[in-house]
C-alpha cells in the first residue's frame, strides 16, 4: 500500500496505531491533530512521537473545524486516501460541553467531506461508534438496525456523520465506508475510559465505580484486533451499489460482550490486587450491553478478532506499568 495517507486524529489512541501500521506497510502518512486538552496532552504527544521516529510521517497541528485551512491542507497534500479518526469523543462529556461536539464531529467532519469532493481520494473512511444503536435492546447490533434514537450528544454527532457522509457518496461519487467502533482498548488508551482509570484507582487503593450497579457489558475490542480491521477495510473501497453509489457501514467490535464484574475481575487478577467497589446507577446516555454482530466485516473482508480480554488487559497493564513508571522516576 505505497500511497499517501491523510490521517486525522492521528495522536489519538486509534489514530497513533493505525499511523504505524500504514507506515510499516510502505505509506507516507500526514498526520493531523488538534492536540485539544480534553486529556492529558503529553500523553497524545508521547504517542505523536512514536509516529514522528519515521521519516515517511508529516504532521500538521489543526483543527478541523478551520474551513479555509482544512481546504489547504487538501490541496496541498493531495492524499489517495483519508482516514478521518479525529473527533470530540465521550458520552459523559457531550453533557458538559456540547458545542465541542458541533465544532469537531459536525463542522469538523463537513471540512473534511469537502476537501474529499475537491480531490477525489481513493477511499475516505471515517469512525462512527456503537453509540449511534442508543437504547436499541435488540441484540446483536446489525448494521442494518434502525439507529434513529440516539441518547447522548455524542451518538447523534455520530449518526449525523453517516448521513452526511452518504449524501456525499451520492451526491460526488466520493468511495466511503463508515466504521462503528465497540469499546476499543488496549496499550495507549484514552484516560477517559473506564479500563483506564479502573487500572489507576486499583494501583492507587482508591474506589472505582461500577455504574448500573455493576450491570454492564460491553463489546470490549483489543486495539490490534481494530486496527487489523481498519486496514483491511482501507484497501478496498465498495463497490457500487445499484444506484452507483459506492458506501458502506460496518460495525468492527469482538464480537463477545464482557459483564462488567468479570472485566474487574481479570484486571485484578493481571495487577494482583482486589479492586474497592462502589455501585451507582445507570449514567444519563449510557447503555446496559453494547454487542456487535460481524457478519458483514467478516463476509467482505474475512475480519475475525483474535484477542481475548486474558490477553488484551496483561498487555495494557504492562506499558501503563511502564509508561507511568518511567513518568514516576
Amino acid at each position: 500500500m505505497s500511497e499517501i495517507v491523510l490521517l486525522t486524529g492521528a495522536a489519538g489512541f486509534i489514530g497513533m496505531h493505525a499511523g504505524l501500521a500504514l507506515l510499516e506497510r510502505g505509506c507516507h502518512v500526514v498526520g493531523v491533530d488538534s492536540l485539544n486538552d480534553y486529556y492529558d496532552v503529553q500523553l497524545k504527544r508521547d504517542r505523536l512521537a512514536r509516529l514522528q521516529a519515521y521519516d515517511a510521517f508529516s504532521f500538521e497541528r489543526l483543527d478541523l473545524a478551520h474551513r479555509a485551512a482544512v481546504a489547504e491542507l487538501f490541496e496541498r497534500v493531495r492524499p489517495d486516501c483519508v482516514l478521518h479518526l479525529a473527533a470530540q469523543a465521550g458520552v459523559r462529556y457531550s453533557l458538559e460541553q456540547p458545542h465541542a461536539y458541533a465544532d469537531a464531529n459536525l463542522v469538523g467532519f463537513l471540512n473534511v467531506l469537502e476537501g474529499c469532493r475537491e480531490i477525489e481520494p481513493r477511499h475516505l473512511v471515517f469512525a462512527s461508534s456503537s453509540s449511534v444503536y442508543g437504547g436499541s435492546t435488540k441484540l446483536p447490533y446489525r448494521e442494518d438496525d434502525c439507529v434513529d434514537q440516539p441518547i447522548s450528544l455524542y451518538a447523534a454527532t455520530k449518526k449525523a456523520n453517516e448521513l452526511m457522509a452518504h449524501s456525499y457518496a451520492h451526491l460526488y461519487g466520493i468511495p466511503i465506508t463508515g466504521l462503528r467502533f465497540f469499546t476499543v482498548y488496549g496499550p495507549w488508551g484514552r484516560p477517559d475510559m473506564a479500563y483506564f482509570s479502573f487500572t489507576r484507582n486499583i494501583l492507587n487503593g482508591e474506589p472505582i465505580r461500577l455504574f448500573n450497579h455493576g450491570q454492564m457489558y460491553r463489546d470490549f475490542t483489543y486495539i490490534d484486533d481494530i486496527v487489523e480491521g481498519v486496514m483491511r477495510v482501507m484497501e478496498h473501497a465498495p463497490e457500487a451499489d445499484e444506484s452507483g453509489k459506492r458506501f458502506c457501514i460496518y460495525n468492527i467490535g469482538n464480537d463477545r460482550p464482557e459483564k462488567l464484574e468479570h472485566f474487574v475481575h481479570v484486571l485484578e487478577q493481571v495487577l494482583g490486587r482486589k479492586a474497592i467497589r462502589e455501585m451507582a446507577p445507570m449514567q444519563p446516555g449510557d447503555v446496559p450491553c453494547t454487542h456487535a454482530d460481524l457478519t458483514r466485516i467478516r463476509r467482505d473482508f474475512g475480519f475475525e478478532p483474535k484477542t481475548t480480554i486474558e490477553e488484551g488487559l496483561v498487555r495494557f497493564v504492562e506499558w501503563f506499568r511502564d509508561y507511568y513508571g518511567r513518568k514516576e522516576r
